[in-house]
Formats: C-alpha cells, sequence, structure tokens
C-alpha cells in the first residue's frame, strides 16, 4: 500500500513538473526591431571606427619611424641609435596600451555599449519578466545565441508579445525574419 501512495505521489510531483508553462524569445529578431537599438549599434560602430583609425594612424607612425630608423641606423652614433629605439619602443607600447584601453576588456568600448545599449537590453528583458509573470511563464529562453534548440513551435514564442509590450507593434501576418 505504502508503495503504491509513494508511486501515485511521485507521478503527481511529475506531473506538476511538466505542467509548467514555458516559452522563449529570440533577443536578436526584437533587438533587431527596436529602432532605438539599431541607432545605437550604428553609432557604436561609427565610434569603433574612429578608435581604430587612431590606433592604425599611431601604428603607421611607429612604421615609419622604424624604417626611417633603419635607413639612418648606421650613421648615428650608439647614443642616437639607442634613443631612437627607446622612442620606437615606446611610442609601440603607447600605441598598445591604448588599443588595450578602447578595446580591451572593460575598455572605452565596452563602457560605451554599457552607456548606450544596456538600457535597451534592460527593456527587453524587464518586458520579458512582465509578460512570464503575467502569463505565469515558469520558464523562458531564449535562442539567439548560445542556446541550441533543434527544434522550436512558434506557439511558445513570445518575441513579438515582447516588442509589443515595448510600445513596437510587428504585423502577426508578417514571417519573424532576422534583419
Amino acid at each position: 500500500m505504502k508503495k503504491i501512495f509513494a508511486a501515485l505521489g511521485l507521478s503527481l510531483l511529475s506531473l506538476g513538473a511538466f505542467s509548467q508553462k514555458i516559452g522563449y524569445v529570440d533577443t536578436e529578431y526584437i533587438l533587431n526591431n527596436v529602432p532605438e537599438y539599431k541607432s545605437k549599434q550604428t553609432q557604436l560602430d561609427e565610434i569603433s571606427v574612429g578608435w581604430q583609425k587612431e590606433i592604425e594612424a599611431k601604428y603607421a607612425e611607429i612604421d615609419k619611424l622604424y624604417k626611417s630608423f633603419q635607413a639612418e641606423q648606421v650613421l648615428l652614433t650608439e647614443d642616437m641609435r639607442r634613443k631612437r629605439e627607446d622612442d620606437i619602443i615606446k611610442k609601440e607600447k603607447d600605441a598598445k596600451d591604448l588599443q588595450k584601453q578602447r578595446f580591451g576588456f572593460e575598455g572605452d568600448l565596452y563602457k560605451k555599449r554599457q552607456e548606450l545599449v544596456k538600457p535597451i537590453q534592460d527593456k527587453v528583458f524587464n518586458a520579458i519578466k512582465d509578460i512570464a509573470n503575467s502569463k505565469s511563464y515558469a520558464i523562458i529562453f531564449d535562442k539567439a545565441n548560445s542556446l541550441t534548440m533543434l527544434y522550436t513551435n512558434t506557439k511558445y514564442d513570445i518575441s513579438n508579445e515582447v516588442l509589443e509590450d515595448m510600445g513596437i507593434r510587428m504585423n502577426p501576418d508578417e514571417p519573424k525574419d532576422k534583419k
């Protein structure tokens, strides 16, 4: 008798676990349909290109100094040679430091991305959270980047609901393609 109740209890628990509501979103699709995100991403790209040009200019200057040094090396005294080598080495270090400052871990680009894009990502997250709470979803997956979803039934895709919650109207008849 105890075994029957234990089995019945386990089956009820497993039914409870499987009756949880699950949905998924495609944050890449959502963000690509947020006009503000596109403009901020374009702004980030322009900043990045400008910084890259700044760094390339420094390396071009270093290359010019190095070629000049190689051409004149035989004519220079030991002190002059050492001074020019030190100058080139210092400029290379400065260029590498600038590159690290701009593009390194938690560098200027990372900080600028946090400043421009993170508020939009937070809006998306809050919209997802609101929908999950209001519609009693237990789990919401994101199929955009790292999660491998071998099969998805579109009836569980709440991406358009997230956009609507953010005030962006999508045509329900239009196929959801990545732009």
